[in-house]
């Protein structure tokens, strides 16, 4: 082989060499040693071989495949180019970083050198399905479809849209809501007060709105929810009521009474917010809504004739009850009341004390704005605490007026406090007083607290006669008919134990005023005729 060709042949680069016995960082930084390398290879009878070979198929014009071909690369790296070191006389070398080679690197980067891990297939990238949706999910097409047709048959023949009257039976029928829900309803799609509801409009807002897809209950608050809130404040009942009092047979007696009517949307409003509204800042939120039994209450007011007897929140009975207590207080008829009206109520039954701390209002923030008086609303939220004490709602505000540091337990001491005044009445009243030490064994018996030292709030809700134990401390008329056993109390509890302390005690006492009145207007009747008889002769 003449050493002109071979030396004409390609220029040497050490990382053609293909070496892979010999580190390439020693063959960069020794270029004396590589010259002799090289010299040594070329002189091999192989490399001769191969040479004159790839000369050869040069001067044939064949194809020239180069040592910068992946696949000659690797054949000629492991088959065609002979070794310098007889195979087995080197140990083999220790594992190296791929980061830290260089040789590694440029194959790395050398797009004509495939990587290994290309050979290995790419797992298939599992699509995960939406499942949140801002909106809510969307209704099944199905749905979809059957509803756009009802829609369609609804709209039939109304170009221009359907008007109030025409459209409550599309919110009862197609919506499912409430007949008294209608007008809300039409407000909301109706934004520009047009005074017509397009089948359009109705579709955005209903099915485009997702509205469709939603329970009742959230459709329900969406209807009611001002769009900038995220709460139901009373005020948002308000329509509902003023259609349910103007729609609804069993109040059609109060349509010439417009006072009263507004009176009877008040109490309600009260007390759904005082059953409810568990947080008491007057902000009813969704999941609030959905604990509670509002909306059943709404679809059996929606279904009965007979108005009182819907006794969750709607019974003008119950209404007529909380209103004429309150009138009977408020003496002057300010439509307020202050200490010395309520310690009248239920013929002086409470302590002063209880009085005392109802009017700190330590168990709730008065919304009234006059300085120590309570107005209707501070009214029905204590009546009803008083009246039903079965309820968690009564228990906390009764809680928190005994605990009298605010550290979440009643102590003796604290429930001693309040008995103390309970004690002296009985003496007063020749009663056989009971001593504090056998009250507190009583006490602990009744609630079985966790801790014989302290009441927790826990305990008293985990236990059915904690009612009977805040009576005892502040309430002396029931506290006596519980020491008694009232029969006729105990008669009506086993005859339907469905109903509340609450509904009892509105039916007892609705019945008492309803005679009153009768007893009033036979007196009138009866001093008339005297009056006219006597007027006759004349």
């Amino acid at each position: 082989m003449d050493v002109e060709e071979t030396e004409e042949l390609v220029s040497l680069d050490t990382d053609l060499l293909q070496l892979q016995e010999v580190s390439p960082f020693a063959l960069k930084s020794s270029h004396c040693v590589v010259e002799e390398l090289f010299t040594q290879w070329l002189s091999l009878p192989d490399t001769c071989r191969l040479v004159k070979s790839l000369l050869a198929d040069a001067k044939a014009g064949a194809a020239l495949s180069t040592l910068e071909n992946s696949t000659s690369t690797n054949a000629l790296s492991s088959n065609s180019l002979p070794s310098l070191f007889p195979a087995g006389s080197t140990p083999p070398l220790s594992p190296r970083s791929s980061s830290g080679s260089p040789r590694t690197t440029k194959q790395r980067n050398s797009p004509s050198l495939g990587s290994p891990l290309k050979l290995v297939s790419e797992p298939v990238r599992e699509v995960i399905p939406q499942f949140y949706f801002k909106n809510g999910r969307p209704p099944p097409n199905e749905m979809k479809e059957h509803f756009l047709y009802q829609i369609d048959s609804r709209f039939y023949g109304h170009v221009n849209g359907l008007q109030l009257h025409e459209f409550k039976s599309v919110a009862k029928e197609l919506c499912k809501l409430p007949s008294f829900f209608s007008t809300a309803l039409f407000r909301k799609i109706d934004v520009n007060f047009t005074g017509t509801i397009t089948r359009d409009q109705f579709i955005d807002y209903w099915i485009r709105g997702n509205m469709l897809a939603m329970d009742l209950t959230t459709q329900i608050y969406t209807i009611l929810k001002q769009p900038y809130r995220t709460y139901l404040a009373q005020d948002d009942f308000k329509p509902v009521l003023r259609e349910l009092l103007s729609t609804h047979p069993g109040l059609e007696f109060l349509q010439s009474t417009p006072e009263f009517q507004e009176r009877y949307a008040e109490t309600v409003i009260h007390r759904i917010f005082y059953y409810m509204n568990r947080s008491g800042n007057g902000r009813l939120t969704l999941r609030e809504l959905k604990r509670g039994n509002l909306i059943d209450a709404m679809l059996h007011v929606d279904e009965e004739e007979d108005i009182n007897k819907v006794l969750r929140y709607f019974s003008y009975e119950h209404f007529y009850v909380i209103y004429c207590k309150f009138w009977e207080l408020d003496t002057d008829h300010d439509f307020f009341i202050d200490r010395e009206n309520l310690i009248k109520y239920g013929n002086h039954s409470l302590t002063y004390r209880i009085v005392d701390r109802i009017f700190s209002q330590v168990p709730r923030k008065f919304t009234s704005k006059v300085e120590g008086k309570m107005n209707y609303e501070d009214f029905v939220y204590f009546i009803l605490a008083e009246e039903d004490k079965s309820s968690e709602p009564s228990l906390e505000y009764w809680f928190k007026c005994i605990d009298l540091d605010g550290n979440g337990v009643l102590t003796p001491n604290e429930m001693q406090f309040f008995y103390e005044e309970q004690l002296h009445r009985m003496e007063c009243m020749a009663q056989e007083p009971v001593l504090f030490e056998d009250i507190l064994c009583q006490i602990v018996d009744m609630i079985g607290p966790e801790n014989e030292g302290y009441i927790t709030l826990r305990d008293v809700k985990g236990s059915k006669l904690s009612g009977n134990v805040f009576n005892i401390l502040f309430n002396l008329n029931k506290f006596i008919a519980f020491e008694t056993r009232d029969p006729f109390l105990i008669r009506q509890e086993r005859e339907d134990p469905n109903l509340t302390e609450w509904d009892r005690f509105a039916h007892r006492e609705y019945i008492r005023l309803s005679m009153e009145e009768d007893g009033e207007d036979m007196s009138n009747a009866s001093g008339d005729v005297w009056e006219e008889s006597l007027e006759a002769p004349f």
